[in-house]
């Protein structure tokens, strides 16, 4: 409402004055009933918000009650009594917002409508009323007859008269107007200002008493995540913490490895139905049930006469077959990774085994062969590292290895000293925290894996101190300081953190130009042109490099090919994956070489672990149908030929000419190759026909796998001592 009214245009009459009343009563309307609106969401906000204070009340009622339950703990009764404490201050700090609220409405709003709209429509009665009556004056008196001079004179009296009650009441109604339109004004911003003030008053004391308990929370927070510790290694967990799917378990029991979760069973009857039931792995023994006090189902009786093999012909996914001399059972897990996870552990419990059998039968009796492996499938050597092994030594001795790496004693993303999980990807250590929103990002961005908790192979302990945090964030944060980013703290919330983590690996906002290629520990690569190492006959030939002034300018993919070579630099092969090299780029002008070929070459173990552990194919060959595992058979690398097996390379894949790695291995002469792929060929075999077979090549892998980690040059051969069979 924004009209004024004249009184002198009240005092006329006029037709514009009449047309402003007409729009000021429609506008004052309008007004009441958009007032009188807000006052029932007003008192629908109070009677909601006297509900949410009753709730309240109670749910602190229900904490208390939970503070009494049980023997009193210290820790806990404060921090419930502290909790409780401040949620009902800021309780009655909201009860005094609804009363102040409440007053406001009434003291503003209702007498706003109550009082004066009451006046403005007893102002609006009296006018029309005296309208009327005037009308009806001016009419008769414009009626009466000339020769009636008696009635002309009373006439006219009458008409003064109504023309002068009309003029007071039409002033007063004006001034009406103007006062409720005033009025609207002031006592509308007026009532907005109260709430806004008892607003800032109900927050502000909320800050100060959430303020009051900082210090606490930080302290009971860094309480909780040392019992969150301490628990986990009590009990020898080593699921992922916050995965998208569930893990199955795995620990040291009392009857010895103890491994469970849910499978589908497939029945042995002519109906092959399946079934969902609970697997237990332990005394030696894998077992089902269906319901937790249901007797146990025995499916095998003792795993060192079993093996484990996968069923890629079988018309359901995620299928694999236990099978034993007696019997076989197939099974169905609920995904890739959680039956890469169940045949590790098959595979693992039946080693246990045989090492448990060698214990109790003394060192010369006969139970000295380890658990038989299915060798020659991604699902047996071929699991990224999951199984577990005794190669790395205790958890302990690889937490110090890996923290003992300059920048490595701190969180790399948040700077929390002594972290005990590691992405071994990007070679960086971390704190728990930071871990679970790596493990967010997805494997592709990084995988975590604990210090103290998992078992590490020799070969990845190196590969994590080969990098370290200084070295990665020389990479993933070199425009920070120019950028002028604040890092977060371990004080840091979680949400602060996760957006940084997010900013750096995925986002990669830090980045800087790609750099010049890197030495080991910040060298310079060989010069361009010159060939890294003479090559042996028949192996994969390393051409030299077009000239480069700016290897910066190099797309990523070429980048990482020339640093995977002789000799690698791996701080400068994460520079080109952090830039979006592609971990399988070929090279069209060498044959189509790999990066995997190209270090398999340099016979680097590191850098073919890295490049494995950031998503390399151990299968993809060359223009002559080479993979990795040809190529190191040609040049006699046996610790790279183990890596290979470790992680699934094809014993059978074929070369443009026909031949296996087996057959390449045999006229080269190399002995060593020969007796791991003739042990995997005759593993694969034996697993395929059902038979458990001896331990022999577990013994002989772990030994190879040991020595070309601790004393490669034990497995390096020169030309002189290769012949042809």
């Amino acid at each position: 409402m924004t009209v004024k009214l004249d009184f002198e245009e009240c005092l006329k009459d006029s037709p514009r004055f009449r047309a402003s009343i007409e729009l000021v009563e429609a506008e004052v309307s309008e007004l009441e009933t958009r007032l009188e609106k807000l006052l029932k969401l007003g008192n629908g906000l109070l009677e909601s918000g006297r509900h949410y204070l009753a709730a309240g009340r109670t749910f602190i009622a229900g904490i208390c009650d939970l503070a009494r339950l049980g023997p009193p703990e210290p820790m806990m009764a404060e921090c419930l009594d502290k909790f409780t404490e401040s949620l009902s201050h800021k309780l009655d700090s909201h009860a005094e917002l609804l009363d102040a609220t409440q007053h406001t409405l009434q003291q503003q709003i209702q007498t706003l409508v109550k009082e004066g709209l009451r006046a403005f429509r007893e102002a609006r009665r009296d006018f029309w009323k005296g309208a009327e009556s005037l009308e009806a004056a001016l009419i008769h008196n414009a009626e009466v007859p000339r020769r009636r001079a008696q009635e002309a004179e009373e006439a006219g009296a009458a008409l003064k008269t109504a023309r002068a009650g009309y003029r007071g009441r039409a002033l007063d109604y004006a001034l009406q107007i103007n006062v409720i339109e005033d009025k609207r004004k002031f006592d509308i911003m007026e009532f907005v200002l109260r709430l806004v003030e008892a607003q800032a008053t109900h927050f502000q004391q909320g800050h100060e008493e959430l303020g009051r308990l900082a210090q606490y929370r930080r302290d009971l927070g860094a309480q909780l995540h040392q019992l969150v510790l301490n628990s986990a290694r009590e009990r020898g967990e080593q699921r992922e913490l916050g995965g998208e799917e569930p893990e199955p378990s795995l620990k040291e029991g009392p009857g010895g490895l103890v491994m469970e979760g849910h499978l589908f069973k497939r029945a042995s009857n002519a109906f092959k139905t399946w079934s969902r039931r609970w697997f237990t792995i332990q005394s030696n023994q894998l077992v089902y049930q269906k319901k937790y006090k249901d007797p146990v189902t025995v499916v095998v009786d003792d795993l060192r006469l079993c093996t484990v093999k996968l069923c890629p012909d079988s018309e359901r996914r995620f299928c694999f077959e236990v099978v034993s001399p007696s019997k076989s059972c197939f099974l169905q897990a609920d995904s890739e990774r959680l039956l890469q996870l169940w045949i590790n552990a098959v595979q693992s419990s039946i080693a246990t085994a045989f090492s448990q059998a060698r214990l109790d039968d003394g060192p010369w009796g006969p139970g000295q062969g380890s658990g038989p492996l299915a060798v020659g499938s991604s699902a047996t050597l071929g699991c990224g590292g999951t199984a577990r092994g005794r190669e790395s030594g205790g958890a302990g001795h690889v937490a110090a290895q890996v923290q003992s790496v300059d920048g490595n004693a701190q969180c790399c993303d948040c700077r929390e000293p002594a972290p005990e999980w590691a992405s071994i990807n990007l070679g960086v250590t971390l704190c728990i925290q930071c871990s679970g929103i790596h493990r967010s990002l997805g494997v592709h961005f990084s995988k975590v894996r604990s210090l103290t908790l998992d078992s590490w192979e020799p070969e990845l302990v190196k590969l994590m101190c080969e990098l370290g945090n200084v070295v990665i964030n020389r990479i993933y944060e070199a425009r920070v300081e120019a950028m002028a980013v604040k890092k977060p703290g371990p004080s840091c919330s979680r949400q602060e953190k996760e957006a940084w983590i997010h900013a750096k690996y995925v986002e990669k906002k830090f980045l800087t130009k790609l750099p010049e290629i890197r030495g080991r520990r910040g060298g310079r690569g060989p010069p361009r042109g010159q060939p890294s190492a003479r090559p042996r006959p028949g192996s994969f030939r390393s051409r030299p490099e077009p000239p480069s002034d700016d290897l910066g300018a190099l797309h990523p993919g070429a980048l990482l090919f020339r640093a995977a070579g002789h000799p690698p630099s791996l701080p400068t092969m994460a520079d080109a994956l952090a830039h979006g090299a592609d971990v399988n780029w070929v090279n069209g002008g060498q044959d189509n070489a790999t990066p995997l070929i190209q270090a398999t070459a340099a016979n680097s173990l590191l850098a073919c672990e890295f490049l494995l552990q950031n998503g390399a194919n151990v299968n993809q060959t060359d223009n002559h149908g080479r993979g990795p595992l040809h190529h190191a058979t040609i040049l006699g690398h046996t610790g790279l030929a183990c890596l290979f097996l470790k992680r699934g390379a094809d014993l059978g894949a074929l070369d443009s000419e026909g031949k296996d790695p087996l057959t390449i291995a045999m006229e080269t002469a190399n002995a060593d190759i020969v007796t791991l792929l003739r042990l995997a060929k005759m593993r694969e075999a034996e697993a395929a026909q059902g038979q458990a077979g001896d331990g022999t090549y577990l013994d002989i892998f772990r030994d190879f796998s040991l020595m070309a980690s601790d004393d490669p040059e034990k497995l390096s051969r020169r030309s002189h001592d290769l012949h042809t069979l």
